[in-house]
């Protein structure tokens, strides 16, 4: 009788098998405990192993959720179109380091895409990419769907939602509806989110930074000759830009009336004409010092508002603690400053010889240059004063004569005719120097030291003959 040998497989028995049962009913009772507590309870019962080994053992052990399967979502053109940020980094922008954002719209459709870059995700960007969107596709769609992003939904409560109220104001103005995707629900927007995947790794991967003006120019471009070329994912027939014609012709037609979309803030100007606005100075009219003003932004331009009317105008600069300065308000700060110096000048003279108001004015009359008038005749009000002053030019009025030499010489005349001769002060070009004290020195001192060395001179000439 013949025996049939059958092979015998040998197991080899590891560390964690008589871990094995235990460690599956704790995880069916308790799916979520982390493996570091799962090595605690396994060490009570006499685990040899390691933490790091045991993790492993859990992570094969752990239940998991069974996936989740998603309709494929199709849309009809101009139906909707999705809307997102990204973040691409930080760029250097002079001394500033500056977060740069991108705002995409892609139509669910034909998947054409708009992308614009920000340097925030503030309210006036956001907008402003949309205003930017709609006018490259010439037309919206019926509905914009968005994440629960804050400039798009305030508050949300389940199918609750409550929208910003600017988007609604854009929304209306536009005709869209706007919609938000259900959280966690990244499939009803994969589109856009699709999108900026592809802006990462088509366009913003190895371009060198020169500025968002620039970057946003190379983007359109972009998004027209390369973007719009690729294959539509529906149809490997076609292109986007084929596909986005035919949706194009079905958008909603775009209002004639403009959408603002600035940023508005009240600024108050101290003491020089600059207001400071995102970390920069900006130039204002000196007559707006010590008031309040309204600043308008955009992301490529600044306005100062003061009394309904734009008073300044500046390019939008993202460094940091620049001086963005316009010629002609350094000029009116010039002239109203030596018109401010010449009105200071000219209520001293008239405190001091009212009669140099009437001189003034038929100054003003011929033609003359009065700052050099109130000029000549400040320094004449320095060397012979007030009253002399006044005696003189009720004299020179008197003759209709406007001329700073003829008072001059009238009050040269009067000081040589009540025996005077009078200073006059040597006028220093520096206001420091005017102003500067000098403290007259005890003579006496000198006259000791002059006692001193005449003795000593008397002394060695007579020594001298016996040298």
């Amino acid at each position: 009788m013949a025996y049939q040998r059958v092979p015998v497989i040998l197991r080899r028995t590891r560390i964690e098998d008589p871990y094995v049962d235990f460690l599956t009913d704790t995880l069916e009772k308790y799916p979520r405990p982390h493996s570091s507590r799962l090595f605690q309870m396994a060490q009570e019962r006499g685990y040899p192993g390691s933490a790091s080994h045991l993790r492993r053992v859990v992570a094969r052990l752990r239940p998991r959720k069974a996936p989740e399967p998603f309709l494929r979502l199709s849309k009809l053109p101009a139906e909707e179109a999705q809307v997102d940020w990204g973040c691409f980094g930080a760029v250097s922008v002079g001394r500033a380091q500056r977060k740069l954002y991108a705002f995409v719209m892609t139509l669910s459709w034909s998947r054409m895409i708009w992308l614009q870059f920000f340097f925030d995700m503030q309210m006036s960007s956001f907008l402003q990419g949309h205003v930017d969107a709609f006018s490259f596709f010439g037309g919206t769609a019926r509905s914009l769907l968005y994440d629960n992003l804050k400039s798009a939904v305030i508050e949300r409560d389940g199918s609750a939602i409550r929208f910003n109220e600017c988007l609604l104001e854009l929304a209306t103005h536009f005709g869209f509806e706007p919609r938000a995707a259900a959280p966690r629900r990244g499939n009803e927007k994969g589109r856009v989110e699709r999108s900026i995947r592809y802006i990462r790794d088509n366009f913003f991967a190895a371009r060198e930074f020169r500025s968002i003006a620039r970057l946003n120019e190379e983007a359109r471009l972009w998004s027209v000759e390369v973007s719009a070329k690729r294959r539509w994912p529906q149809d490997d027939t076609k292109q986007v830009s084929e596909v986005f014609a035919e949706e194009q012709a079905k958008l909603r037609d775009l209002p004639n009336d403009e959408f603002l979309t600035h940023e508005i803030k009240a600024v108050s100007i101290g003491r020089t004409p600059w207001l400071r606005f995102d970390t920069n100075d900006y130039s204002v009219p000196a007559k707006y010092v010590r008031r309040v003003v309204d600043v308008l932004a955009t992301h490529d331009r600044i306005r100062v508002v003061a009394d309904g009317d734009v008073s300044a105008a500046h390019p939008r600069c993202f460094d940091r603690r620049a001086s963005i300065e316009d010629p002609v308000h350094t000029e009116e700060l010039k002239h109203f400053k030596r018109k401010a110096r010449q009105a200071s000048a000219g209520d001293r003279l008239r405190a001091a010889a009212p009669a140099v108001e009437e001189f003034l004015h038929r100054g003003a009359e011929r033609g003359h240059n009065i700052g050099g008038l109130v000029s000549r005749l400040l320094n004449l009000l320095d060397s012979h004063g007030g009253e002399e002053l006044e005696a003189a030019v009720i004299e020179v009025n008197a003759r209709g004569i406007v001329s700073a030499n003829a008072v001059s010489l009238l009050l040269e005349q009067r000081a040589r005719a009540l025996g005077k001769n009078p200073v006059l002060p040597a006028r220093l070009p520096r206001q420091e120097l005017q102003e500067l004290t000098v403290r007259q020195a005890d003579l006496a001192k000198y006259d000791d030291v002059s006692e001193d060395q005449s003795t000593d001179e008397d002394t060695d000439s007579k020594e001298e003959p016996n040298a």
